[in-house]
């Protein structure tokens, strides 16, 4: 079945484990890597098994994609969603009765409903299986409240196998889903977290846009995510890109929903980039997306770790490129502090928060301090980071340090790093001479860096804990308890030294870094007739067959279907509908 209808010859990780499992009647829950195959684990045994597999999907657009490469590949598969009229609902619901399906997806919230609860009454299911199960966990980073209903559906049916699926998930994670659906005696089956494929950096923001467009050179025939906080910044940089002569789509909540999906269909089909809010991206099965950018930095190392994990789904080369500063780490504090949640999850939010400052200050391989944030190590260095590719310089900056820290207590504690910045490099202002400021014995002292540098070591006294932002105030800095040790002289500090600049990393369309010099001809020939293909039945071209497969393609050269059937992702039905090109 692997080989006829998916086109491998091998399972991966611990695919074929929970298949077994799954087949025994055993309960699941399964962390594995974006593109590492979780959908396979229930897809298989679905087919195996008397009965249509139930899966609980969170987004409509990602039911829609799976179902539509499911029929592909010649498996028996619908969703249930608001997009049918109700003669189509109807067809697919007594398809799934007379046992005409093997695949059902639906969303969580249909589940609550009692005619969807009938309904389910007059099938006999043969697995439950729930995506992105760490929307069931208040720990997670992406709590969804209509998850919570799964439970009782799972316990009307207590001898179906049931598998919960997600990418991320911590050990505190992993317990609330099993506890929340009420598999408490669940396998887990977790194959790492490692995504050797991406290439991972983080720089202080300084002029974002210019930052952004530096990165995007030599990315023109690329797709790629932008991620930006809110629906204005999304709004505001896709037209500004569209203005440099880019490519770019806007998607974020406030958007219609069927200009949403006509949207996420041209990002699909194209080589475009999707500027969009986290309402984008959750279960994005493109697997050619290049790169994904943060223009601001998430809220916790999971939500980071699963929206960069958008990228390079085929196993080829992809960039994680995140900017980050003081803002959105004091938006992130607010937001923890001002909301009604528990103390317990708060406490957990804050270290969240914490752990991810950790990753953007971190000396060491990022990818290192990734991993050791879910997994126990250790890990060798990936030497496919910024921290890896250019070592940071570190200097003793204990000096620098207590002069800031001596600015912030001088002025009350009630302000931000512009005009401390400026107050420590002798720069004068109307409100600093308003306020007496420029007579304090700390004006001028900090002459010896420059605007950029002091930048750099606020943001770090803040990443290390000597300082707090008053998130309750307009962004002032605070002292810690950390803080008066350090400004007595008591601690040394070493931080680490900023870059005059990163050296620009060397782009390219991928997978153009895998070919050889013979080779490039070809493949902009295999693309062309991929591209025709994907025209003539309407569907992306990564339906057809992902860049993976087409380098495969190009290095076996088959002389017939027969030879064709051992390249990887090539499989029975995919064989007898494309082969004869």
């Amino acid at each position: 079945m692997l080989k006829n209808i998916y086109g491998y010859t091998t399972f991966r990780g611990s695919q074929e484990s929970v298949i077994d499992h799954t087949l025994e009647g055993g309960n699941s829950l399964v962390v594995m890597p974006t593109g590492a195959g979780k959908s396979l684990c229930y897809q298989i045994p679905a087919q195996i098994l008397e009965g249509v597999g139930l899966v609980i999907s969170p987004l409509i657009a990602l039911m829609e994609d799976q179902v539509q490469a499911l029929r592909g590949v010649g498996v028996k598969a619908a969703f249930l969603n608001s997009t049918l009229s109700p003669e189509e609902e109807v067809a697919v619901q007594r398809d799934a009765s007379e046992r005409r399906l093997d695949l059902l997806f639906v969303a969580p919230e249909r589940l609550a409903t009692g005619s969807f609860q009938s309904f389910l009454e007059t099938c006999k299911l043969s697995l439950i299986a729930v995506d992105e199960a760490h929307c069931v966990s208040q720990w997670g980073h992406d709590f969804r409240p209509d998850y919570l209903s799964l439970k009782s559906v799972f316990e009307r049916y207590p001898t179906t196998p049931k598998l919960a699926l997600t990418a991320t998930a911590d050990e505190a994670t992993q317990w609330d889903i099993c506890e929340r659906l009420g598999i408490r005696q669940a396998r887990i089956f977790q194959d790492g977290y490692d995504r050797p494929n991406i290439h991972y950096s983080i720089v202080p923001r300084e002029n974002g846009r210019k930052q952004l467009m530096d990165f995007l050179q030599g990315r023109r025939e690329q797709s790629g995510i932008i991620y930006c906080s809110t629906r204005k910044k999304v709004d505001e940089l896709a037209d500004w890109l569209c203005r440099q002569g880019w490519e770019a789509l806007s998607y974020h909540a406030g958007v219609p929903f069927e200009e949403r999906r006509e949207r996420q269909t041209q990002f699909n089909l194209s080589n475009r980039i999707m500027v969009a809010t986290l309402a984008f991206g959750m279960g994005v099965d493109k697997p050619d997306v290049r790169f994904v950018v943060h223009m601001e930095m998430p809220a916790s190392v999971e939500a980071y770790y699963q929206e960069t994990g958008r990228a390079g789904r085929d196993g080829l080369r992809a960039e994680a490129f995140m900017l980050w500063g003081l803002g959105e780490l004091g938006l992130h504090s607010k937001r923890i502090r001002e909301s009604e949640l528990p103390d317990w999850v708060r406490r957990l939010k804050w270290q969240k928060l914490n752990s991810l400052v950790g990753l953007c200050e971190t000396l060491r391989c990022r990818r290192q301090v990734l991993l050791e944030y879910f997994e126990s190590g250790p890990f060798p260095v990936c030497l496919n980071c910024d921290t890896c590719e250019e070592k940071a310089e570190q200097w003793d900056a204990s000096e620098a340090a207590r002069k800031a820290l001596s600015a912030v207590f001088r002025t009350g504690q009630r302000f931000g790093v512009t005009y401390l910045s400026k107050l420590l490099r002798g720069v004068s202002t109307p409100r600093m001479e308003s306020l007496g400021h420029h007579n304090l014995p700390t004006f001028g002292v900090g002459r010896e860096l420059s605007k950029r540098e002091w930048a750099s070591v606020f943001r770090q006294l803040v990443a290390h804990g000597f300082l707090r932002l008053d998130v309750s105030g307009f962004g002032g800095l605070r002292f810690t308890q950390a803080s008066s040790p350090l400004l007595k002289g008591e601690v040394t500090l070493h931080l680490r030294r900023e870059r005059p600049g990163s050296k620009k990393r060397q782009s390219s369309s991928a997978p153009v870094e895998e070919l050889q010099k013979d080779e490039f001809e070809v493949w902009e020939i295999l693309r062309n007739e991929r591209l025709s293909l994907a025209r003539e039945h309407s569907l992306p071209a990564y339906m057809i067959c992902h860049d993976s497969t087409l380098l495969s393609l190009l290095r076996v050269w088959p002389e017939d279907k027969e030879e064709l059937a051992t390249v990887h992702g090539f499989g029975k039905a995919k064989i007898e509908k494309f082969g004869d090109r």
